[in-house]
């Protein structure tokens, strides 16, 4: 078997020019992705969340102060000096209602606002959280299936290995012991296939459990991955342009800030505004008045201020440790996926010169000039070389893929 022809033969994945035309060659449909990832359950709890916020947002627009009516009832007695007790039923009203003092309306609108900009940032970050989630769990399944079409084909290889030196110790040109270190070497390929079906089988039930309805197709090549184009510098920008947990690292910031002002703004507390109404004497007494009632501040009104001036400190500093963090990941996958790329050039190289000693060795133990163990050895390295060389090319395709998904250059769902 040539290693020439490794992406061919080795692997049911075909030539890799049928895949140039394909924009993400080995990954499923990008709207087969969007309908598996919109009814993700972490999606689509983030989707609730975003109407959370929308009614908490009414709720502040409204604000907490609602209209307050007090009725009351009495009965007096009055006890004049040498007359007769009179006695009066009297009744009372008032309409009250607390006002929000200039500024405060216009602070809790923009918080609503925030909160759900905050929200609907959230469910971005869930939909790219899974289809992180979703890249990582394909690429492991695709890597298994590879293992096993190595095997399969290692396999196939060592059988008909087995039955050629069958057929010369029946002929009386191969010794027994050379029979029976094929037939090992046979039983070995056939206990490595059945573990890498079992894990191929593991990896394919794993992801139909965690996405449901993603059709599970072999594709019938491996692509090869094309260099990083584009700088650092680059790549860096534009993750972070597009990283939704940085943006609500961001928006939490800006949301504290926002709270600290508003918290500010009540230390000066929001007055009650009313009126009242009373009948007394029995109705020969017509009351009308309206009145103002202000809480007088104390100590508790500025520790929360102090508290949320704190917090928005916090908040400021939690958003550049998200962004110091987000821009290590992402230099680190940026290298990650150019030496990757180099790391599986490497791997092909071996296996194709592993591959040709293989083949230099069969040939020469045709001759009668070399062992079966040699040959068996050979092979062997063979096997491995392709094995790697297969699952580094899966290694470097899924991290280019991966720092495409996170610069939002594919499967950009919403």
């Amino acid at each position: 078997m040539k290693i020439g022809h490794f992406l061919l033969l080795t692997t049911a994945f075909g030539s890799v020019g049928a895949v140039a035309a394909e924009p993400t060659p080995n990954l499923p449909p990008t709207e087969v992705v969007a309908r598996v990832l919109r009814v993700n359950p972490t999606v689509q709890a983030a989707a609730g969340q975003v109407r959370v916020e929308e009614a908490n947002r009414s709720r502040l627009e409204a604000g907490p102060y609602e209209w307050n009516l007090r009725l009351g009832a009495h009965q007096r007695l009055v006890y004049p000096l040498g007359g007769a007790d009179e006695r009066y039923n009297e009744w009372n009203a008032q309409l009250e209602r607390p006002l929000r003092l200039p500024g405060k309306s216009s602070a809790d609108a923009e918080l609503g606002a925030l909160g759900v900009a905050i929200a609907e940032t959230g469910q971005g970050d869930a939909l790219h959280e899974a289809s992180r989630a979703l890249l990582k769990y394909w690429f492991v399944w695709l890597k298994e299936s590879a293992a096993a079409t190595q095997w399969n084909a290692q396999f196939a290889l060592l059988e008909r290995q087995a039955k050629a030196v069958q057929r010369r110790q029946q002929l009386g040109d191969a010794a027994r012991l050379e029979a029976v270190q094929a037939e090992g070497a046979l039983a070995q390929a056939e206990a490595q296939l059945a573990q890498a079906r079992a894990r191929q089988n593991t990896a394919s039930e794993d992801l139909r459990r965690r996405f449901p309805g993603l059709p599970l197709n072999e594709p019938t090549n491996i692509a090869e991955p094309p260099a990083i184009a584009g700088s650092e510098s680059e790549w860096l920008e534009a993750i972070l342009e597009h990283s939704h947990e940085l943006g609500v690292a961001r928006g939490e910031a800006q949301r504290a800030q926002v709270t600290a002002g508003r918290a500010g703004n009540d230390r000066l507390p929001d007055p009650t505004v009313g009126v009242q109404m009373s009948r007394e004497r029995g109705g020969e007494e017509q009351v009308l008045g309206a009145y103002i009632a202000i809480p007088l501040p104390g100590g508790a009104r500025h520790a929360v201020a102090t508290a949320a001036l704190a917090e928005a400190d916090v908040a400021s500093r939690r958003e550049a440790a998200a962004t110091q963090k987000i821009t290590a990941e992402a230099a680190a996958l940026y290298h990650s996926a150019n030496s990757a790329r180099a790391s599986w050039n490497a791997s092909r190289s071996a296996a194709e010169r592993l591959q040709r000693a293989a083949d230099m060795t069969a040939r020469a133990y045709q001759l009668g000039e070399g062992s079966l163990n040699d040959l068996l050895a050979a092979r062997r390295l063979a096997n491995e070389a392709q094995l790697a060389a297969r699952l580094g090319q899966l290694d470097a395709l899924e991290l280019r893929y991966r720092l495409l998904l996170d610069a939002h250059k594919i499967w950009d769902l919403d």
